[in-house]
């Protein structure tokens, strides 16, 4: 199959899936419209299993269609950003050997990108009061992304070769 094809069926399923993990494994926090949810853990995934900008537009689609699907359609650009963001930069940071400590710096960097994305954006849309209480329960999320992530890209890392060579 064709690189491009094969980055566009990985990148269009990574995207489901983090549309999915997102939506439906979530709580709602009850402050600035916004809920906890495990679709952190698979933005990671995305970093981990392709190219940045690929990784950065799937995870990029998978929330903003989370939000979407949720009701928060406030959140869509900003979702949009942050969540691309997140990917991209992970995905430069373990672009070569993606050892523990890469893998490490990579979700810690990726969750800061997160809490003040969001933290900046509610700024704007409601608040300094609001932005800042809601900061802890974006912490909660980037800890629960952290948490499962970065197990989950040392697992990916372990089979990547052994996909790669079913090629």
């Amino acid at each position: 199959m064709d690189r491009k094809v094969s980055l566009l069926v990985r990148a269009a399923l990574m995207a489901a899936l983090v549309m999915v993990a997102t939506r439906f494994a979530s709580i709602p926090t009850g402050i600035a419209e916004g809920y906890i949810h495990l679709g952190d853990a698979l933005v990671l995934g995305c970093a981990m299993l392709m190219p940045p900008w690929w990784a950065a537009a799937a995870a990029a689609v998978g929330s903003a269609l989370a939000d979407l699907l949720a009701g928060y359609a406030l959140y869509i650009p900003a979702t949009f950003i942050i969540k691309g963001a997140m990917a991209l930069v992970a995905a430069l940071i373990m672009i070569k050997k993606p050892s523990f400590v890469r893998i490490l710096l990579a979700s810690l960097v990726a969750a800061a990108i997160m809490v003040g994305g969001y933290c900046l954006f509610e700024i704007f849309v409601y608040g300094m009061p609001t932005a800042l209480a809601d900061v802890p329960f974006n912490g909660i999320q980037a800890a629960g992304g952290i948490i499962l992530g970065v197990p989950l890209c040392l697992v990916l890392k372990r089979i990547l070769p052994v996909i790669n060579k079913q090629k």
